[in-house]
């Protein structure tokens, strides 16, 4: 596998990152995925523009001379991946300096990316997938794509040791969002899911859908779903870079509506896919 590296295109066994960086002694960064659709980058603005807002928030310079577009595309071109189905990670960091608390005053920012194949959970799609609720230990600044992502890692964790696809975040009551993706059911024909704040991702995949809900007449409300209610739901979904819409048909062990792939989330589903075909089309 070839990755990128402070502006190097080198062998993956080949990349090597300072001990003193800031990354990994305290969690200090940014990152992006992207979905690559045969070589077309998804959304790509809008991920770029979400990476910018990250390392503003975490008050990382944005490294200079650096396009990430084009690492990207490199990226996928060296590991023969243009005309496969692929993901793009990008990380930014603050750099290498002595482990103290406060930023360094000279720090170099460390960029590090790779590509690598992806195959779509068209199984899961299918069927739909089984998700837990837990209860939300992150930070009060989820819309930060930060690398710090401990409380989801035990969260996704003890998602899979139940046998589940996901885990849902329940705060004060209310489930928020997955682990690693944005969260939607159905109540009364109507789709409802946590509101913008600094308690959600951003999804991009959950900006897409809600565009073509809206193209669709599907009724959404932008409001938290309490955890009482999950109980009601006809339906529920997932959305995110790896997920698109995945069908939610089990939550503990509670069955969603009928235990399976809902009308509204069928419909919704197919309207992605077809989205995603248009971008490739158009390039």
């Amino acid at each position: 596998m070839t990755v990128y590296l402070n502006g190097e295109f080198l062998p993956k066994d080949q990349a090597r990152i300072a001990p003193d960086d800031r990354a990994f002694l305290f969690a200090d960064g940014a990152y992006e995925v992207l979905r690559a659709y045969r070589g077309h980058l998804f959304r790509a603005r809008e991920h770029w523009d979400r990476f910018d807002y990250s390392l503003k928030a975490l008050r990382i310079a944005s490294p200079a001379n650096t396009d990430f577009a084009s690492i990207a595309s490199e990226l996928l071109k060296r590991n023969n991946l243009a005309d496969a189905e692929a993901t793009v990670y990008l990380q930014v960091s603050r750099g290498a300096a002595p482990r103290k608390h406060a930023f360094p005053a000279d720090a170099t920012p460390t960029v590090y990316a790779f590509a690598a194949p992806f195959a779509n959970p068209v199984e899961k799609w299918a069927s739909g997938v089984k998700v837990i609720t837990v209860p939300d230990q992150r930070w009060a600044r989820c819309d930060i794509k930060s690398v710090s992502l401990l409380p989801n890692v035990l969260a996704n964790q003890q998602a899979q040791e139940a046998g589940a696809h996901e885990a849902v975040l329940v705060r004060d009551g209310f489930a928020l969002e997955g682990s690693l993706s944005n969260f939607a059911v159905v109540l009364d024909g109507v789709l409802h899911t946590a509101p913008r704040s600094n308690y959600i991702l951003p999804g991009i995949s959950r900006l897409v859908a809600l565009g073509l809900c809206s193209a669709l007449d599907i009724p959404v409300k932008e409001f938290p779903v309490a955890e009482a209610d999950l109980k009601c739901a006809a339906e529920a979904m997932l959305f995110g870079t790896t997920n698109e819409v995945m069908p939610v048909v089990q939550i503990n062990e509670r069955k969603v509506g009928e235990g399976q792939p809902g009308p509204l989330t069928r419909k919704l589903q197919q309207a992605f896919r077809d989205y995603v075909g248009e971008c490739q089309r158009r390039g």
